[in-house]
């Protein structure tokens, strides 16, 4: 008779306690970090505040693409440590669906403060899907590496105006970026991610040694890290909420 998964003390099974690695925690607390700064700027030129061009600017756009690489590679090695510790397959579900109800909130949210430039598909909208599609991969990483160099090159490289639309631009290969707040297509996106596998068993393979002084960063990063999508949902809320009175206090 087959035994029982162990479970510890709060009743949570003992292999999904295990894919916990605090420095890879810490990896995504400072993504949160960066990406609350980025906000931060954009929500001080909403209101006024300051100018800033992150439509054009390099500088802007590189910041927001070192973000978004750095959460999504997140995603990938996040499925390597899924798959090691067997998280089974109504956890993993359950965890998407929750991702994927912050989207739809994070899209009525935003069509409500933007309504010519809500969030059709953005990086929570991004990160639902390409946990199904990639889950399979996450126990290969040499495949994995494969396909996310060829969709980096392909979504990189090939456009059409067929998925210039609102209902095909989700896909990536667009020839120029739609009117939205936040915009992750699953071209070239999803190589990110893929390479976040191959990366994820090569950390593995080294008992995560490579990243392993970032186990003793503060508390809070790595906290931040655990619970990125609340830090997520709440933070735009805050950070408008603080500025708006902060403004309207020195008037």
């Amino acid at each position: 008779m087959a035994r029982k998964p162990k479970r510890a003390a709060s009743g949570t099974p003992a292999a999904a306690l295990s894919m916990r690695v605090p420095a890879v925690d810490a990896l995504r607390g400072i993504a949160i970090l960066a990406m609350i700064a980025y906000h931060f700027a954009f929500d001080l030129r909403f209101f006024g505040a300051i100018r800033a061009d992150f439509e054009n600017d390099p500088f802007w756009l590189g910041a927001r693409a070192a973000i978004v690489s750095s959460f999504l590679l997140l995603v990938g090695v996040s499925l390597v440590l899924a798959e090691r510790a067997r998280v089974p397959p109504a956890a993993f579900a359950k965890r998407v669906a929750v991702i994927a109800a912050c989207a739809l909130a994070a899209s009525a949210a935003s069509y409500a403060i933007f309504p010519s430039t809500w969030i059709t598909f953005g990086i929570l909208h991004f990160i639902a899907l390409a946990s199904i599609l990639i889950r399979p991969l996450a126990a290969r990483p040499r495949l994995a590496l494969v396909l996310g160099l060829a969709a980096l090159v392909a979504g990189l490289a090939l456009s059409h105006p067929f998925f210039d639309t609102r209902a095909t631009s989700w896909i990536g290969f667009t020839t120029h970026k739609p009117a939205t707040q936040d915009y992750v297509p699953l071209f070239p996106w999803l190589g990110v991610a893929l390479l976040g596998i191959a990366l994820g068993h090569a950390l593995a393979a080294r008992a995560f040694a490579p990243i392993a002084a970032l186990a003793r960063s503060p508390q809070w990063l790595r906290w931040a890290g655990r619970h990125s999508l609340a830090v997520y949902m709440v933070h735009q809320p805050l950070l408008m909420g603080a500025i708006w009175l902060a403004l309207h206090a020195v008037r």
